[in-house]
């Protein structure tokens, strides 16, 4: 028997530091099923080198819980350790038994899959447990070693009897932490940590139906027998080649990963690749709704198959954090900050690669079918305009593949957008102006307006899509996007001779004063046009600058301050009732007349509410009778 203080290295405390200093408990039983997990990995490797005769059978981790005794067992069948092991990788905390390792074979470890340090993330048991014990069998067959301590530099090294080779890591657990004594807790934690393990975790056992003969009676009850519970997944389908798989094995994984969602994802892609780093994992599209903030958080980290994080900003471009799915790689450095991260060159690498596979993805499907590609528009445009505005390397291979819909049911890219407008919709500056409507109900006056005159109308109603715009102006030369019920649009549909006014400049003179005597000023800047005669008395528009900053200012973009409600009132001269208000005597029918029009004009874009709401309808009802 030896007796001894655990040597913890000054020299060798910030890696330690830093690799593994934990925030939440419940890390404890990943990072020890992660050391079982290198141990079974070591001895598969030493087996396939010749270094371990014989065969080594389907190793595998248990994990048991003795509530009784307060008592957690983590048990794997992997390489075990001598008790100069115990020694080396236990008490003397300057070395990792991983990187050892890793350094004593690298010339043939390429698919050894070793996971963690182990020895350091050992030390997390203590979270939760007021002692720990290993017991531990040398594949070596050297005599079983029994290591004992309770937290403190002080421990305890004997021989014991332990018949199989292997580790078993005992936690008796502190009386602040029982609640890793609860079945459910512990089940929780292993779906969250080690639901797609590379090796094979049993946790208690499960009743299974037995097949009921072909010759059994109708009547006749299934069999069934007691079998280990294997709580995991072995080889998810992102560990596969993209070959190997089919499209109902991706669609499989995914509802393996979100059993809540019922709705299918629209496509996925496959990330596979082992230079200049390593990356696997699957991205899924989903139907994303227009709500950025309720989407994120959906990807998973893992770390060789290690659950680590749904928190992937700064590994992840931001724009794909919409997505769904699972990225696995040892080269991501973990436990440090965001800005580390940023900084980081492999990190840097492998979100330039997504960005990458991600942009190639999308160009193929519209290529191959663009039809398929236009059905899907409305649930993949908020990634993709999130994309052109946050990434400029997305931006440039996306302008090829981004889809400007009309509100005729077409799907155009920028190019033939372009070709299709550039000799109809030019301003008296000769920009070339894309119309469009952010809301087809609401804005259906002015479309239909639009439309009579002859102009496309283009539906864009993302909630991003006034900063995209505010980059495609910046980036296209002479454009600009005009929103079909702002003032802007008057520089177009002026462009029409053949409506006419039928009211003299005298009248004109006449009309305005009246108008402006109802109609606050502060609000509104009146301007008489000559319009349809079938439209609405008065219009409103609002001037583009400033509605769109207000809009850009809603999804956290744009100057900082509150923005006035200022609008253009446009007075239809054509139109029969501003004729009646002109030729109106009684002032008191006159102010009726106007204020019914506003509110006509403000309740056709949806701005009429409460007071000003309940008004307009009382004086509606006078009106009619």
């Amino acid at each position: 028997m030896a007796n001894g203080k655990i040597n913890v290295a000054v020299e060798n405390i910030f890696p330690l530091i830093k690799k593994f200093l934990y925030s939440d408990h419940e890390i404890f039983l990943r990072e020890l099923i992660s050391n079982a997990t290198d141990a079974i990995s070591k001895l598969k490797h030493l087996s396939s080198v010749g270094e371990v005769k014989g065969e080594i059978g389907d190793p595998r981790i248990e994990v048991k819980i003795d509530k009784k005794n307060k008592k957690i067992h983590i048990i794997d069948q992997g390489v075990g350790m001598t008790t100069e092991e115990v020694n080396k990788y236990i008490n003397e905390v300057a070395f990792s038994g991983a990187e050892e390792f890793l350094e004593k074979y690298k010339d043939n470890t390429q698919d050894s899959g070793i996971i963690g340090h182990f020895g350091l993330g050992f030390y997390s048991a203590f979270m939760v447990a007021e002692k720990v014990e290993i017991i531990t069998q040398s594949h070596q067959n050297t005599p079983t070693a029994h290591w004992t301590c309770d937290g403190s530099p002080e421990y305890t090294l004997e021989e014991a009897e332990k018949r199989e080779r292997g580790t078993e890591i005992i936690l008796h657990i502190a009386k602040d932490s029982k609640e890793f004594l609860e079945e459910a807790r512990i089940r929780e934690l292993l779906n969250k940590y080690n639901k797609f393990m590379p090796f094979p975790i049993k946790f208690g056992t499960k009743e299974e139906t037995l097949p009921l003969p072909d010759d059994a009676k109708e009547d006749a009850k299934p069999d069934t027998k007691t079998v280990d519970n294997i709580i995991n997944i072995t080889d998810p389908a992102w560990t596969k080649t993209p070959s190997d798989l089919k499209e109902d094995d991706y669609k499989s994984f995914y509802r393996e990963l979100y059993p809540m969602q019922f709705e299918e994802p629209l496509f996925n892609i496959h990330l596979n690749v082992d230079y200049p780093f390593n990356l696997t994992g699957i991205l899924y599209f989903p139907k994303i709704q227009n709500d950025l903030n309720l989407q994120k958080d959906k990807i998973q980290l893992y770390q060789n198959q290690v659950f680590v994080t749904d928190n992937v900003e700064g590994i992840v471009p931001e724009f794909l954090t919409l997505l769904r799915g699972v990225i696995d790689s040892p080269d991501i450095p973990l436990n440090v900050s965001r800005s580390y991260l940023q900084a980081d060159g492999a990190v840097k690498k492998i979100s330039n690669y997504i960005t990458r596979k991600v942009a190639d993805k999308l160009s193929s499907l519209f290529k191959k079918d663009r039809k398929g590609f236009e059905e899907k528009w409305n649930d993949i445009k908020v990634v993709i305009e999130y994309g052109m505005l946050t990434e400029d390397k997305f931006y440039e291979k996306a302008d090829k593949f981004m889809l400007y819909p009309n509100t005729d049911g077409e799907y155009l890219t920028y190019g033939e957008l372009e070709a299709a407008i550039k000799d109809t919709h030019t301003d008296k500056d000769g920009k070339l102006v894309f119309l469009y409507a952010s809301n087809v109900e609401e804005q259906h006056q002015y479309i239909e307006t639009a439309k009579d005159k002859g102009y496309k109308v283009l539906l864009l109603d993302s909630p991003i899509i006034a900063h995209l715009i505010q980059k495609l102006e910046g980036d296209k030369d002479k454009v600009a996007f005009t929103r079909v019920d702002g003032d802007a649009v008057e520089n177009l549909i002026k462009k029409d001779e053949a409506t006419v006014s039928k009211m003299s400049n005298e009248e004109k003179e006449s009309l305005k004063p009246l108008i402006e005597a109802v109609v606050p000023g502060e609000k509104y800047t009146i301007q008489l046009e000559a319009m349809d005669s079938n439209g609405l008395p008065f219009v409103l528009t609002q001037p583009e600058f400033m509605r769109r900053m207000k809009e850009m200012q809603n999804t956290g973009g744009g100057m900082m301050g509150a923005f006035p409600e200022m609008f253009t009132l446009l007075v239809n001269t054509n139109h029969e009732l501003v004729e009646q208000i002109l030729q109106t005597k009684t002032a008191k029918k006159r102010e009726r007349l106007i204020r019914q029009s506003l509110d006509l004009a403000k309740l056709s874009q949806n701005l009429l509410k409460g007071e000003e709401l309940t008004a307009f309808l009382k004086r509606s009802v006078d009106l009619i009778k």
